[in-house]
């Protein structure tokens, strides 16, 4: 019985991490806008930034990159070269 239970918890805890991860989509779940970036973001954009698979968040208003690493690919928020997030409006307080 106790070989079942371990078998299972097993199972259950590498079932955990098949979660799927977000792809393209945003902080609510929306999709992302997929058109090419403005030129005034290109300009401050910091570099060493994948300015290619940069998107429009709907949700928050501001841009986010796609950063692929050793380990794991994550959305990163896009910076100016002083490090401020770039958005196209203000958050709302």
């Amino acid at each position: 019985m106790t070989t079942i239970r371990l078998v299972a918890l097993g199972l259950i805890m590498g079932l955990a991490g098949c979660e799927t991860q977000p792809g393209s989509t945003g902080s609510a779940g929306q999709s992302m806008s997929f058109s090419p970036l403005p030129e005034q973001v290109l300009a401050i954009a910091a570099p060493n930034q994948n300015l290619g698979a940069a998107r429009l968040d709907p949700a928050d208003g501001c841009y986010w990159y796609r950063y692929t690493g050793p380990v794991e690919t994550t959305w990163l928020p896009l910076r100016t070269v002083g490090g401020n997030p770039i958005c196209a409006r203000q958050p709302e307080i």
